[in-house]
């Protein structure tokens, strides 16, 4: 499997966020997004996902499913956590794992696994910022994607849960998945470096 990007342009607010990036990551591989705020990062990873039009360029997934457009086959864990507060734990992550399609670990075995198996009927308002990450975070174990797509993924874990996630993610590769994570911080695995640089027209604003 290979996740291709040829030439790809994003534009956002009028103006180009980056241009003609090209790149390929193949199955196995981890590659870390990195540059300055306001290089695209986040734009990227979105635009993968589908949630951000490209203005030119292409985007394929060899050997991913031919029924399904790329972002179908992609996990997306954002800035968000995109949960119901008045829900429990558990509810969140069975709803998510329902609408994505599943096919991965029981969820009370990943609320284990992120050390938040205690936390299951608890609301989901009442979690704090690394609990909320890491119920986030829950739904890459619960669903099956190939492209695991992660911004600033261990942004509020502490050392002990940047772990645990950094042997989830080597779990992932080594089963051939592809993972491209923005961040600004080690992740713990082997990783490939994809720097974008910020357009030299363009205004310092967040990626």
């Amino acid at each position: 499997m290979r996740l291709i990007a040829d030439a790809l342009t994003c534009q956002r607010g009028g103006r180009v966020v980056f241009s003609d990036l090209s790149f390929a990551a193949t199955a196995g591989e981890a590659i870390q997004v990195t540059g300055p705020n306001g290089a695209g990062k986040s734009s990227l990873l979105r635009l993968i996902a589908g949630l951000v039009r490209a203005e030119s360029g292409r985007l394929t997934l060899e050997g991913g499913d031919a029924e399904a457009s790329v972002s179908e086959q992609c996990h997306y864990c954002g800035h968000q956590d995109a949960f119901k507060g008045s829900l429990t734990v558990a509810e969140n992550l069975s709803f998510w794992t329902d609408f994505l399609g599943g096919g991965g670990i029981a969820a009370p075995v990943a609320m284990e696994r992120l050390g938040i198996g205690h936390l299951a009927d608890l609301p989901a308002g009442y979690l704090s910022a690394g609990q909320r990450r890491r119920l986030a975070l829950a739904r890459l174990l619960t669903v099956s994607r190939p492209v695991w797509l992660l911004d600033e993924p261990t942004a509020a874990l502490d050392v002990a849960s940047q772990g645990v996630l950094a042997g989830i993610m080597a779990e992932h590769v080594a089963a051939g998945g592809i993972i491209l994570a923005a961040t600004h911080g080690p992740l713990g695995l082997p990783v490939r470096d994809l720097s974008l640089a910020r357009p030299a027209s363009a205004a310092p604003v967040a990626a």
